[in-house]
């Protein structure tokens, strides 16, 4: 009995499973056509399509009895990726195409009816798993960008069935794909526009430069969304190795455009009616969530309290270990999402809880009932508070500020510069993200700071959490100053950024 073997990949989170796609055709049971090994619907329709793609090449499935199995049987199987490794499977039982050859590669690839090769999602991953296995790579020609950045694997992406057929068999050759960076940062807009509000623009440079979560309260116009808006272009560009994860999370979500890697941090701005799935990760077919898409990036929360309460708890845990985990009967799923939270909400519903001219008729009822719909644990995970005043008539007046997003971003810059050199011995990378003894070892204040952050910690009942947050803070405002030690100037104002009580309270 002889079985063609080509493989492909299952995806599990940002892991690519290896699935060995092996055809066999029978002489016994004529005409029957099978598709085995946990697959789901769209991998089952494979068949009319495989089917429709070989008649338009010029070729008949054989009336006999085909059986392909995608193994390992247990490993779920979705998604229309599998057109391409049956159809090559087949062509290789049929002898059209040389079995030995083809066991040599990863093939992906959705088929339509008249044998044209469509994108999928997913082929960076795949074609790093192709060049960890030693094996060469076959994706559609749309896909062969980004495949070109797994390095010096034997890469074939291929427009159609028929100009595959023909490069395997020497009558044509296929060029080999290039990859493609974006050109450029993307344009942002810039600091210069935001007039007043100078201790909330403090606080998105220190949130900036240590990677922080930062919630910012305001009245409506404030400006708040509006400084947002303006984070990421403080943020440093992504390096080679950032680049190729967050690449990655888009290949999979099918968001990498033609094939392109950036370097742009993602900004990622959901509406508050997403859903738990949409934020987190998940769904009938499990894709990445927000909170991936920002992987390394920023995710923006306007209107924070007119989110679903557990929806926004959800991101409780993402917050803490850097990725989402995505709970399935048969799988647990994760997704990298060492995201930087960027929140915005309004004092009370009305808006305008401490603004004497226009004041809230429910307060403070009002604005308790609309706080309180943020938890005490999430608010606690955000490391920076700042209250964001209404803009005067005189602010708007003035011209605009001499400083603007350059020199906020080159001051940035070099406190990033100063965390890589400090972590680069640790699989981190910001203040944000140190934990332990290794956050004790690096943000532990002189015996000033020490006293002041002890008495504060117990008027202001700060958690064991919150007391951590401060000691990040206060070690990224030492580093935008160039000080070695943290000192009790720093902790004072790192203190400042912290309301004394949950919102609600």
């Amino acid at each position: 009995m002889t079985v063609a073997h080509v493989y492909t990949v299952a995806f599990q989170g940002i892991e690519a499973r290896e699935v060995d796609v092996q055809v066999h055709i029978s002489e016994s049971g004529g005409g029957q056509f099978n598709v085995v090994g946990l697959a789901d619907k769209a991998v089952a329709e494979s068949r009319e399509r495989v089917r429709a793609a070989l008649s338009a090449i010029g070729l008949a499935l054989p009336f006999k009895r085909i059986t392909v199995n995608l193994a390992p049987a247990d490993l779920p199987k979705e998604g229309s990726h599998y057109d391409l490794p049956i159809a090559l499977g087949l062509l290789a039982a049929m002898g059209v195409l040389p079995a030995s050859e083809m066991a040599n590669f990863v093939a992906l690839g959705e088929l339509s009816l008249d044998a044209a090769i469509t994108p999928v999602t997913g082929v960076l991953p795949a074609a790093l798993a192709a060049s960890e296995q030693g094996r060469g790579l076959i994706c559609p020609a749309a896909n062969g960008a980004e495949a070109a950045f797994a390095g010096a694997i034997d890469i074939l992406a291929a427009p159609s069935l028929i100009a595959l057929v023909n490069h395997m068999k020497g009558a044509s050759v296929l060029s080999p794909p290039q990859p493609k960076v974006s050109e450029g940062p993307r344009a942002a807009p810039d600091l210069k526009d935001v007039k007043g509000q100078e201790i909330a623009k403090r606080a998105l440079e220190i949130a900036a430069a240590g990677g922080h979560n930062l919630l910012m309260i305001g009245p409506p116009g404030a400006g708040k969304s509006m400084m947002a808006a303006r984070l990421p272009g403080l943020l440093p560009p992504l390096d080679a190795r950032e680049a190729l994860e967050i690449s990655m999370i888009q290949s999979l979500a099918g968001a990498l455009e033609e094939g392109a890697i950036s370097r742009n941090r993602p900004f990622r701005n959901p509406h508050h009616s997403a859903s738990m799935a949409a934020l987190v990760g998940g769904g009938l077919k499990v894709r990445p969530g927000e909170v991936s898409l920002a992987h390394l990036g920023v995710l923006f929360l306007d209107e924070l309290p007119e989110f679903a309460r557990a929806v926004l708890d959800s991101l409780r845990q993402p917050i803490e270990t850097g990725e989402a985990v995505v709970a399935r009967a048969n799988a647990h799923l994760r997704y990298p999402a060492r995201f930087q939270l960027v929140a915005a909400m309004n004092p009370c519903r009305c808006g305008y809880l401490s603004d004497p001219a226009q004041a809230c008729g429910r307060a403070p009822k009002c604005a308790a009932d609309y706080q309180s719909r943020i938890s005490g644990p999430l608010f606690d995970r955000i490391d920076i508070h700042v209250d964001v005043a209404a803009v005067s008539a005189a602010d708007l007046a003035l011209p605009p500020p001499a400083e603007g997003s350059a020199e906020v971003a080159a001051r940035v810059g070099a406190a990033r510069s100063v965390q890589r050199e400090r972590f680069k011995d640790h699989p981190i990378r910001t203040n944000a993200e140190a934990e332990g003894e290794l956050l004790d070892a690096v943000a532990r204040p002189d015996e000033a700071g020490v006293k002041l952050l002890t008495e504060a910690a117990e008027r202001m009942r700060l958690s064991a959490r919150g007391y951590h947050r401060v000691l990040k803070v206060a070690r990224t405002i030492a580093d935008l100053a160039g000080a070695d030690t943290v000192a009790r100037a720093h902790v004072a104002e790192a203190l400042s950024y912290r309301r004394i009580v949950h919102p609600s309270g």
